[in-house]
């Protein structure tokens, strides 16, 4: 292993061993993917702490990182996705944070989820996609937070980024998140270890650190996968597996 990088996007990996493990097993679930507003469309992301972007809620930060789901607001969210750890926190405090949306469900009342499953939710981009933008981040929306079948939910919420449009949606959203608080499992990934979640069904999350940017500090690799991407999606394609810009298709699904 090199040192860990303390740049954001410094790609030291390109061509490492682990490209093939991640696409082995992200290709296993569906198809390996990536974004074009996001990193430039890279199918492998490195997750370290990047020196002047600690405070960044996004995989270059290391302050604590609440639930979400990945590119919440993106009509083609991943449905799985996957994190390898290759070197801890020198403290080996900081932990991956899961949490499930059928877990979290029971603990609210009924009118609560009723408030949840309407589309009167807006979330915003993620920073990791408006890095080169100006301006206020755009949102996506209105959509439901709880969807899919009552025995079998499932979610689409950023405790960042998802706003509701009413004080009574407000509310839900609290209720939800407290409850995926109380149903939360922390994961201490050691080296070796690789976490693949339901991206529809568990929202995920990241423990405070404190990087110390000496080479060992902790670093993960993430990886997307998608089940099928539509026929135009494809036909837009700049690149194998990268989807298209969000100014390229926001509004078609």
């Amino acid at each position: 292993m090199p040192k860990t990088p303390q740049a954001h996007e410094a790609h030291i990996l390109d061509g490492h061993p682990t490209n093939g493990t991640l696409m082995l097993v992200a290709d296993l679930l569906g198809s390996l993917t990536g974004y074009q507003d996001e990193k430039s469309g890279a199918l492998f992301h490195d997750v370290h702490p990047a020196r002047g972007e600690e405070a960044r809620i996004e995989n270059s930060g290391s302050v604590a990182f609440d639930f979400h789901t990945e590119n919440v607001h993106h009509p083609l969210r991943p449905d799985y996705l996957g994190l390898l750890c290759l070197r801890q926190d020198h403290d080996q405090i900081a932990a991956t944070r899961v949490s499930s949306v059928r877990d979290a469900l029971p603990l609210l009342a009924d009118d609560e989820v009723a408030e949840l499953r309407k589309p009167q939710f807006h979330s915003l981009y993620p920073t990791s996609f408006t890095r080169d933008t100006t301006g206020p981040r755009p949102s996506a929306g209105p959509h439901p937070v709880i969807f899919g079948p009552a025995d079998r939910p499932f979610m689409r919420f950023n405790s960042h980024n998802t706003q509701g449009d009413h004080p009574q949606a407000r509310a839900a959203l609290r209720s939800l998140a407290t409850a995926l608080e109380r149903v939360c499992r922390d994961l201490v990934l050691a080296p070796g270890d690789l976490v693949v979640l339901d991206n529809h069904v568990v929202v995920h999350g990241r423990t405070a650190f404190t990087p110390r940017y000496d080479g060992q500090d902790r670093w993960l690799r993430r990886f997307y996968s998608l089940r099928s991407a539509p026929l135009w999606a494809q036909r837009m394609m700049r690149h194998p597996r990268v989807l298209p810009a969000m100014t390229e298709i926001r509004g078609v699904v």
